[in-house]
């Protein structure tokens, strides 16, 4: 089966992972051939060529600008005639709304992976709407109430995305990457990955540990970097508000990092207690395979991924909660050692990525 998977391509979050992870374990399931169409050459399109994939790109597409639109559409229409596939999935409703009538004038079965809940309201998912998917892939149960609720009569089911095991790490990498970081070999590394945006909780998880700040040996890295001019500016306010509450000295700001994995090897705690619900979260998933006990909201996907054998999950907008749950852990070394133990098992149950991909060849198949 060939699938064409459309999007935009010009930032790299958690949607970019999946592309990438799809391509770079496409040995692992060959019936599945995954082809690329992107607007945009950036991280993406670079990290697919590297992994062998075939990438096709479509212009600069910006809905701002008609003309670009309309080129982009025609680039897919050719590409669609002339390449032989089954089905075509359209990620985000920003491609749904641009390439979707591209996709279904060609007679292709038109898949929406929904990466993101969506209610109907916004503009764009009102625009995408108007060409309905024959499917609507979603990354979580959370997505899939609410995907549900706008296409009543679209088959919608879940699959959880592939997660490719982390690399074996060392204690030499613990200690390469703390004095990298000016951080002790024997302090308590509490890290979060995640990109710089209000939702992910940030100003929650700074709030929490200055009221932990008398607890003596725990440093917080904060990995991330910034795509977007809001992006830039709120990330000058965390950091102005990690001075304010005193524990300036504790956080470590990395920009964005292509070692994520051996960060996540060299810590203690995974926390990342998001303010707004987390559609999925693969970086739950990525912390719980480098073994990190994990520490989140209950809200949203979240709840999907962490239980109490591998991590906390806390009340939302509450900073004393977190507080203490943080301080539990970092006080409690056999817990965090349980709840580390039991990640790796937890995250291959959920997100293997062999699984998932025969899961996804599954579905896709029945729609053809």
């Amino acid at each position: 089966m060939r699938v064409l998977h459309v999007h935009s391509g010009n930032l790299y979050g958690g949607v970019e992972a999946i592309l990438v992870t799809l391509a770079r374990c496409q040995d692992l399931y060959p019936q599945m051939e995954s082809h690329f169409a992107l607007c945009f050459e950036e991280r993406l399109s670079e990290e697919l060529l590297v992994a062998g994939a075939p990438v096709y790109l479509l212009g600069k597409a910006r809905i701002r600008q008609p003309r670009s639109v309309l080129r982009g559409r025609r680039m897919l229409r050719d590409l669609v005639a002339g390449g032989s596939f089954d089905l075509g999935i359209c990620h985000s409703g920003w491609s749904q709304a641009i390439f979707g009538p591209v996709i279904h004038g060609a007679g292709l079965p038109l898949v929406v992976w929904f990466h993101n809940p969506t209610n109907g309201r916004n503009w764009l998912d009102r625009w995408g709407s108007f060409t309905e998917p024959e499917l609507a892939l979603c990354n979580s149960e959370f997505t899939a109430k609410a995907v549900s609720k706008q296409y009543p009569h679209v088959r919608a089911e879940v699959v959880y995305c592939p997660v490719a095991n982390p690399p074996a790490s060392s204690d030499e990498n613990r200690k390469v990457k703390r004095a990298e970081l000016q951080t002790p070999e024997d302090a308590t590394v509490i890290i979060q990955v995640s990109r710089m945006e209000a939702w992910k909780g940030h100003a929650l998880h700074l709030e929490a540990l200055s009221q932990i700040k008398e607890l003596p040996d725990w440093i917080c890295w904060q990995v991330g970097g910034t795509q977007r001019p809001q992006e830039a500016r709120y990330r000058e306010h965390i950091e102005r508000l990690s001075r304010r509450l005193g524990i300036a000295e504790r956080i470590r700001f990395l920009d964005q990092r292509s070692d994520v994995q051996s960060l996540l090897r060299a810590a203690d705690i995974y926390c990342q207690p998001n303010a707004g619900p987390e559609p999925f979260g693969i970086a739950f998933v990525e912390a719980l395979s480098a073994g990190l006990p994990v520490v989140t909201t209950a809200i949203g996907g979240a709840t999907e991924i962490v239980d109490d054998s591998c991590g906390i999950l806390a009340p939302s907008a509450d900073p004393a909660a977190l507080a203490a749950s943080l301080r539990r852990l970092i006080q409690d070394p056999a817990l965090r050692l349980r709840l580390g133990n039991a990640g790796p098992e937890r995250a291959r149950k959920l997100c293997d990525p062999l699984t998932q991909m025969q899961r996804l060849n599954e579905v896709l198949a029945s729609t053809k």
